[in-house]
């Protein structure tokens, strides 16, 4: 049994091995996030390299479709990953993905374009993102289950906050390299390598997170990690009312969340008309507030439960999300923007603040990191990963705004779901657990 199933008095240095858990597990997830958005980050300039066409709505909703694909894979990286942390041990199964991830960005970097081998370049991409979306469906469930074990008792939603501090830090890294890149190279110098050149130091990055994570401390004991059911789906299914639950208010949750991060650079270039530079330039302001946020709200969940935190969401992103997106589809004012975007994330920071925490309060260890990964990853390909697809396809077709709508009806789901819920700060398994 490790020494932080063994300590019954937090001391000083216990807390300090906790803190230091928490930033070495959260290196990790920082470059994994890094790496996975950059690709939609870049997109703008390396879409024309891989699908030829005078369009630029069709070429980038060719490379949402990709982004798209990449998510499908996470169930199964869910599941594969989470049997692994289950079974033997969360720290292997966090290293595994870090390579899996440096694998994927390495062969993006270095992919030849449709001129140069045809219909097979689109193609190796779908398999690098395939790839990419396998080792981040394992990450996220493996990375919040540890880092929710390994957070102080009453303090778990401050310390478990810093997932999406990470989660956000990856995103925001990205939009800073490209902000450097857009000041640096031309626009024609973009679309003809310099897109490459983030996923080379994605790439990098996944080395320094490597050493952090060898240095972890297993957060399960011997004695869960022998169980018969564990990691399985036979003992996942004995908690299938909490899986249901985690896949319903993930579908609002991250639904909301890449509308207002990953796509929302493309909507202010595509539907505001706002220059590439400006949009990057806005989006990475409000991604700095939103990560500064989370600790802010998941400290706020440690007082008032996390149901409520989550009612909260789901109650203010329902009403919300229609009137946001019309002051930003009509905005002119980079500054007004700001304000749009940055209002709609606070909303989603009483979700992402807690968003791994809920998950892994509602399984038992045995199952916890399966349990949170593939539930997850299930709502997550199905209504987070296609958000830019879906939105670009309704725009194609005409009628952006019923975009607005669906993503209301899935924030309403979520809300509905948490109303249904017990408080599992109070209730969870994890409220057992020192």
């Amino acid at each position: 049994m490790t020494d932080f199933k063994d300590a019954q008095v937090v001391s000083a240095q216990d807390t300090r091995r906790r803190v230091l858990a928490i930033v070495g597990a959260s290196s990790g997830n920082l470059v994994e996030w890094f790496d996975f958005y950059i690709y939609s980050f870049c997109a703008i300039y390396f879409a024309p390299a891989f699908f030829p066409s005078g369009n630029t709505t069709t070429q980038l909703l060719n490379t949402a479709g990709v982004f798209a694909a990449g998510f499908l894979m996470r169930p199964i990286g869910g599941w594969f990953f989470g049997r692994l942390a289950d079974k033997h041990g969360r720290k292997t199964s966090m290293l595994v993905s870090v390579y899996m991830m440096c694998g994927g960005s390495l062969a993006i970097a270095f992919l030849p374009t449709y001129a140069q081998i045809g219909a097979l370049a689109p193609a190796l991409l779908l398999i690098a993102r395939l790839f990419q979306g396998l080792s981040v469906g394992g990450e996220y469930g493996t990375s919040a289950t540890y880092m929710s074990e390994v957070a102080l008792k009453g303090r778990r939603g401050f310390f478990s906050s810093f997932q999406y501090v990470t989660l956000i830090g990856g995103q925001l890294c990205a939009l800073l390299v490209l902000i450097i890149l857009q000041q640096t190279l031309s626009a024609d110098d973009l679309k003809a390598w310099g897109w490459r050149i983030p996923f080379v130091v994605g790439a990098g990055a996944a080395l320094v997170a490597l050493y952090l994570r060898k240095s972890l401390e297993e957060t399960t004991t011997a004695e869960s990690r022998r169980q018969k059911e564990a990691g399985t789906l036979r003992g996942l299914w004995k908690h299938r009312k909490a899986f249901i639950s985690v896949v319903g208010f993930t579908a609002g949750g991250s639904l909301i969340f890449y509308t207002f991060t990953t796509y929302m650079q493309k909507y202010l270039v595509n539907t505001a008309g706002m220059h590439a530079k400006t949009a990057s330039n806005v989006m990475t302001g409000a991604l700095f507030v939103f990560m500064c946020l989370q600790p802010v709200f998941g400290a706020l969940s440690d007082r008032i439960g996390r149901r409520k935190s989550m009612l909260m969401f789901g109650a203010l992103a329902t009403l919300c999300t229609v009137p946001l997106l019309h002051a930003l589809k009509d905005v002119s004012s980079p500054l007004m923007a700001f304000v749009f975007v940055t209002i709609a994330l606070t909303i989603v920071s009483f979700y992402t603040s807690i968003s791994g925490l809920i998950k892994a309060e509602m399984f038992p260890p045995e199952v916890r990191a399966l349990g949170v990964g593939l539930s997850y990853a299930v709502g997550n390909a199905m209504f987070g990963g296609t958000a830019e697809y879906v939105a670009l396809w309704f725009k194609q077709a005409g009628s952006e705004t019923t975009f607005y709508w669906y993503v209301t009806a899935l924030c309403a789901i979520s809300f509905l779901v948490s109303f249904s819920m017990r408080d599992t700060a109070k209730e969870g398994y994890l409220r057992h657990e020192p």
